[in-house]
Formats: structure tokens, sequence, C-alpha cells
């Protein structure tokens, strides 16, 4: 939507409203943007509400300083600003508005500026192998956006792997991972600095396990916008991740069968903190500190860290049940081609749904892959008599003499 066709009051216009005006206001821009969508109109809380007034009303691009000015000069920056200002209030309003209706389409667009913020960050990497599991191999997250209460159990061959998350603030979700991912993927780059140096012989310093970065710089990276929302969001997301706790019971041991019960339990993240804040109480510089799982992974291992790279297209996903399925897709069949059973999809991704609805909605994605593919992977479902069976196959990737590989049941 082009934001000169909403014709939005200026700064100063808004100002000189009631509040009950502004409110109202607010709503009818809110009810413009979702009829462009094709939405039925939805009242705003009064806390969106809250959040878009103080956004509309604060100064922008103060730094030109547009009190000092006169003449033409002025005018022509002053349409500038309202310009630029247009389209950030739009933005923000399409953030406050209720998610739409669920479409085919599992990946969102980039956001503005995306290209140029994507050069400044390091390459994405998700967690590293620790013994006989991968997190990878599951969903190490709940699948609803919200997240919510309860306990995600996997029973595997060789493992049993339990998820638990707050009683206060619930499980992790997909898009809280995100922040996982941007811890390793620093530390990756961090360590990766740190043996370049150690070889030329300088005396470089460990990587630290406390990380602190802005939060602009985390949804930079995650491929976020850079709105209100997105930063509470942050804050909450920090929450469910300090609180959700793996536990890992080996179920495989060595070849004299020791260690074979031996349980591991650990938590996403480890303590965090806000360090600071903006002058509108935003979330500003956090601090986190790292857990040993991942820091022994990747600063520590023996030998090469066993950390897998992602595509950046991972965090334009907008269904978490996809972005499952690309983790798993990366982990199992890497460059080649791996098969899967719906049964054996289902107890890993840790959906609540019944089995039909599954297969549903993997039937929905796989459809919706022939369009709008699925990042590196192509998707294909084949009926074995017993089961449908998920074929994910590395793209552009030719396999001469490739044979059928029985799905994991």
């Amino acid at each position: 939507m082009a934001s000169k066709k909403l014709n939005l009051k200026s700064r100063e216009a808004f100002a000189e409203l009631s509040l009950h005006d502004k409110n109202a206001y607010l709503q009818e821009v809110a009810c413009l943007i979702m009829a462009a969508r094709g939405e039925e109109p939805v009242e705003l809380d009064k806390d969106a509400l809250a959040r878009l007034r103080r956004y509309y009303s604060r100064r922008s691009m103060a730094d030109l300083r547009l009190n000092e000015m006169g003449g033409p000069l002025r005018r022509r920056f002053e349409s500038l600003a309202d310009g630029i200002r247009s389209d950030e209030v739009v933005t923000i309003i399409k953030h406050e508005l209720p998610a739409a209706r669920r479409s085919a389409a599992f990946s969102r667009p980039a956001p503005i500026d995306d290209a140029q913020l994507m050069f400044f960050v390091p390459s994405v990497h998700d967690a590293p192998l620790k013994d006989d599991f991968n997190l990878m191999d599951i969903a190490p997250f709940a699948l609803s956006k919200s997240g919510g209460a309860g306990v995600i159990r996997y029973e595997l061959k060789d493992s049993i792997i339990t998820i638990e998350g707050g009683a206060e603030v619930g499980l992790a979700t997909a898009y809280d991972y995100d922040i996982v991912i941007n811890m390793i993927s620093h530390l990756a780059e961090a360590t990766r600095r740190f043996r370049i140096d150690e070889a030329k012989g300088l005396k470089p310093s460990i990587p630290p396990q406390v990380y602190r970065p802005a939060a602009a710089e985390i949804l930079k990276f995650c491929r976020r916008e850079l709105g209100g929302k997105q930063y509470e969001d942050l804050e909450r997301a920090l929450a469910r991740l300090q609180a959700t706790n793996i536990r890992i019971t080996n179920l495989k041991g060595d070849r004299e069968g020791r260690d074979r019960r031996a349980t591991e339990s650990f938590p996403l993240i480890g303590r965090y903190k806000v360090v600071s804040r903006t002058n509108q109480d935003r979330i500003d510089q956090v601090e986190i500190e790292i857990p040993g799982w991942v820091y022994e992974g990747v600063v520590r291992p023996d030998g090469k860290p066993t950390i897998l790279t992602l595509n950046p297209d991972y965090f334009l996903l907008s269904r978490p049940i996809a972005r499952f399925i690309y983790r798993l897709a990366r982990k199992a069949a890497g460059d080649t081609t791996a098969f899967y059973s719906l049964k054996e999809l289902h107890k890993r991704s840790g959906a609540k749904v019944p089995m039909r609805k599954f297969r549903q909605t993997i039937e929905e994605i796989v459809e919706t892959a022939k369009t709008t593919p699925l990042p590196d992977y192509d998707l294909n479902l084949e009926d074995r008599g017993h089961d449908l069976v998920l074929h994910m196959r590395k793209r552009n990737k030719s396999l001469p003499g490739e044979m059928d590989l029985a799905a994991i049941a």
C-alpha cells in the first residue's frame, strides 16, 4: 500500500486532536489498511492505540532543526520529514493489526533496507552437535506463535528429549529461537577471528561467554522490522528462552553399556539482563549469558565445531511448521536427500494437532512450495502405501545413481 493514498495527518495536526479523536483517527487508518488487505475491520485494543499515539506524536527528523530554517528550504524538509514519517506510521500500524488470515504462503516479505542490513551480519549458524543428538532433528520450540504452557516430549531411538517452559512465561517459540541462532552465529564469528589471530602468532583473548548485543542488532540479524512492537516482543522472547529448559536422556550409551541412562539438562540461554533502555522506554542493549552447551560446542570443540549454516531466508518463513521442516531438511538431507514418514514428522515436530490435521498442513506446505519454494530444498509427498513420505531434496543438485532411501518409520 502506498502511504500517500492514506493522506496521513501531519504530526502537528494529530497533536491538536483530543484523545478520543486521536483514537478514532488511528482506528480509521487501521481499517483502511485492513480493507486494502481484504480483511474485515477489527477494533484495536487500548494498548495498541496507546503505542500508536506515542509513535505518531514523537518528534521526527529532529536532527534537521526545522525551527532554524526558513523559506522554501524549510518547506521542502518538512515535506520530506512528513513523507518519511508517513511510511513509518503505516509500518507501525500494520504491526499493531491482528495477523492477516492465514494464506497459503509460508514466507513474509523481507523488511525495508534488508539487503543493506544483511551485509553487516555474520553467517547464520544453528546449534552445534552434542553427543548423539542435534536440536535440528526436532523442534526445540513450540509450534504455536504464542508459545503457551506445557511440555514437549520426544521419544527417539537413541534419546528422550523433554522441553519444558516456565510456569509464568511458557515455552519458547520458533521466533524466540532466532535469538539463539543470533547468539551462536556471533559466537562462531568471534571464534573464527580468534583462530585466525592465534594462527598468526598473536595472543588474542578467547571469546567471552557473555554476549552484549543491541536490540536493533538482533532484529536486523533476524530480518525483522524495527517497530515498537518488535522491541516489546524481543523482551518477552528473552524471558521465554531463559525459562525454557531442555532435558536429554541418552538411551544409547557406549559399547560397554555405560552412561546408558545419563541425563543432562540445560536452558536455551543463560541469564539475561536489559542493560539500557531508550528514551521511549524500549529495550536498547541486552546482556545474554551463552550457556555452556553452546559455548563448549563452538569455542572449545574436539576438533572443528559441527555447527550448520542456514539460509538467511529461514528468518522470512512465517509458519513455525515450515521452519521445522527446513531445519530437518538442512540436518538430514544436507547437500543430498532425505525421507521422513508423516508419522515420524508428526512425532519430531511436537505438534499437538491430530494426525489428520497435521497431514493436511504438510500437504498445504508441499503444494505451496511448488510456487513459493522452501529455501534450498524441494519437497514432495510420496505415497508408500502404509504412510505418506516427505521427500526433501537439495535444490539444483544432481545425484547420479541416487538410491531410494528407506523412509524413517
